[in-house]
């Protein structure tokens, strides 16, 4: 009888993956200093992983492979370990720092003579590979285990395609705890270090309120939203929206931190201070990387002139970072005005109200756009802000008289149109209403597509067109210009909008797994969008995941009871897309 081969020793256990990144440039560029500080880190890492339960079983140079009997303390080891050594990086200058990468996953491991082996090694180091430099990203199993057990913030990457594993990883970015973190990470891609577009980029930080009263923060708000406005509209510039640039609004952040995650060369930075009529306004343009200044410029007068110095600080910031300013270029971006302070003043709060995207602000947008239009009826902006509104109270089910609302709305849309036709944001607002309320899609596309030509970096033109193309039945389409605003406002305020359109085009598109994945990260950035509910019910009814449709198109009818079929009939044009989506949802469970 021939020999049994012996028994392989396996045990179930949480595997700690670090790896340094760049650690080949950091050699060749400083072979003596990199490895002390590698020494010194391994030191600190050696220990706390030995204070946290753990073992060391494999090293190879600037690379750790370690075990834990509890994921949960490997977790916490993780998060400890980036911590401490970013503490220990003090004042080193920023291309010299050793940054480790860590992955954490939960599997069955094969010891041999004290090495690890197996699948949830080749996992754990795809992992590591996911996490940007200095920060740790650990599996759906290892989630599962720590998300309750763990204050920390979490980030999920959704599926992931990696190499030499046959089934995508669920992978989650984690970062401190929300009362430790710097700033709350409303999203995933707040992990992500962005590359630097292929043209002059900049953000500008929402201008400070110097004033003491926090009721004209509105103000500071206003100037910072026109001042990005006029930067997107100059076609060889990369902008990043304002939606993402005021979602660092009150937060203790420098500017090379900014830069770094919305990933832009050049970051404009000001303040705004009212007293009565009188105004002085602060600003001042930075390079991102050194911090070092470019161009400032201070300006004092009254409210009347507020105009002239939005458009002198645009044209300042455009002449310092592209010495071949166009003038035709900068006439182009110039808004047209509204005749009467007073109204764009009430536009203002309008605006803020409208961000919100709640009922409750909703209803305020209205009110205060009532009073805009009674002070100044040739202004077009305020028109197409309300027949979004009225959009608004169809798709999230805020009405008891849809056929009012899509009345007004259409008209609203059609007075904006009439008043300006060449502004950006008019274009796309009332596109998408017209497109919604009228399904005449052929011209909504038409004005979506001249927003897009006029402000190429309008990420709420790119999000809207997404989902006009999605009701037209062009869910291909979609899915990049989402993307598009995605990099555009890659942190958003609103960006569940984006999700959820993006979870939509998926799920026409037959794309069922990122379709529930994105509706999934919808949910958990604005748990009452009903807009995320549907493309999440109908693919996970596609996936054969009938409990979990159900569940999702209970909580749709909680939000809005009066969803059914026939809104999806009404509002999607006849096409493959919406078929697969119906099937989908009526699967899950909704009314006819």
């Amino acid at each position: 009888m021939p020999p049994q081969e012996p028994r392989l020793a396996r045990r179930l256990a949480a595997i700690l993956a670090a790896d340094v990144a760049g650690y080949a440039r950091l050699t060749g560029a400083d072979e003596s200093g990199t490895l002390r500080r590698l020494a010194a880190h391994r030191g600190t890492m050696d220990r706390m992983i030995g204070e946290h339960g753990g073992r060391i079983a494999n090293t190879a140079g600037d690379s750790v492979l370690a075990e834990f009997p509890s994921v949960v303390d490997a977790v916490q080891c993780a998060v400890a370990v980036q911590d401490r050594l970013t503490a220990a990086d003090g004042d080193t200058p920023e291309h010299r720092r050793l940054r480790f990468r860590i992955g954490v996953h939960l599997g069955d491991v094969v010891v041999s003579n004290g090495d690890l082996l197996g699948d949830a090694v080749n996992v754990s180091a795809r992992l590591q590979a996911l996490a940007e430099p200095g920060g740790v990203c650990i599996s759906g199993t290892a989630y599962d285990y720590v998300r309750k057990a763990l204050a920390l913030t979490y980030a999920d990457l959704g599926p992931q395609a990696v190499k030499n594993i046959d089934e995508p990883i669920r992978a989650y970015l984690v970062g401190p705890a929300p009362s430790e973190a710097a700033h709350p990470l409303p999203s995933s891609q707040s992990f992500r270090l962005l590359p630097l577009p292929d043209k002059p980029s900049v953000a500008v930080l929402p201008f400070a309120n110097l004033g003491g009263d926090p009721e004209q923060e509105y103000l500071a708000d206003g100037i910072t939203d026109e001042i990005i406005t006029a930067l997107a509209k100059v076609r060889w510039f990369f902008v990043i929206a304002g939606s993402s640039s005021f979602t660092f609004k009150s937060r203790a952040i420098d500017v090379k931190q900014f830069g770094r995650e919305l990933g832009v060369r050049y970051v404009l930075e000001g303040s705004v201070r009212r007293a009565g009529q009188r105004l002085r306004i602060t600003g001042q343009l930075l390079e991102a990387e050194t911090g070092s200044h470019l161009w400032a410029d201070r300006y004092e007068g009254s409210m009347e002139d507020v105009f002239e110095f939005q458009d002198r600080i645009t044209e300042s910031v455009v002449g310092a970072i592209e010495p071949r300013l166009r003038v035709a270029e900068m006439e182009r971006a110039r808004r047209k005005r509204p005749d009467s302070l007073t109204a764009y003043d009430r536009f203002l709060r309008a605006l803020s109200q409208f961000y919100l995207a709640s009922r409750d602000g909703t209803a305020a947008t209205l009110r205060l756009i009532e009073e805009t239009i009674r002070l100044d009826p040739d202004y077009g902006p305020p028109y197409a802000l309300g027949a979004q509104c009225h959009v608004y109270y169809i798709t999230q089910g805020w009405t008891d008289d849809r056929e009012r609302d899509r009345d007004e709305g259409e008209r609203l849309a059609h007075a904006a149109l009439e008043r300006d036709r060449d502004d950006p944001t008019v274009l796309w607002m009332a596109g998408h209403a017209l497109g919604f309320l009228t399904h005449d899609y052929e011209t909504a596309l038409a004005l979506l597509d001249r927003s897009l030509t006029l402000n190429p970096n309008s990420a709420s033109a790119y999000c809207f067109s997404a989902w006009s193309r999605c009701c037209a039945g062009f869910p291909e389409i979609a899915v990049p210009q989402v993307q598009a605003a995605l990099r555009l406002s890659p942190v958003d305020r609103n960006i569940f909008m984006f999700q959820s359109a993006l979870a939509v085009a998926y799920c026409m598109s037959g794309q069922h797994e990122k379709a529930v994945g994105w509706g999934q990260r919808a949910i958990q950035e604005q748990p009452r969008w009903t807009g995320s509910y549907r493309p999440l019910a109908s693919s996970l009814a596609h996936l054969g995941r009938i409990e979990e449709a159900t569940a999702a198109m209970k909580r749709l009818l909680e939000i809005d009871p009066a969803f059914s079929l026939d809104f999806i009939r009404r509002v999607y044009m006849p096409s493959t897309g919406r078929d697969i989506f119906m099937a989908g949802l009526k699967l899950a469970g909704s009314p006819g």
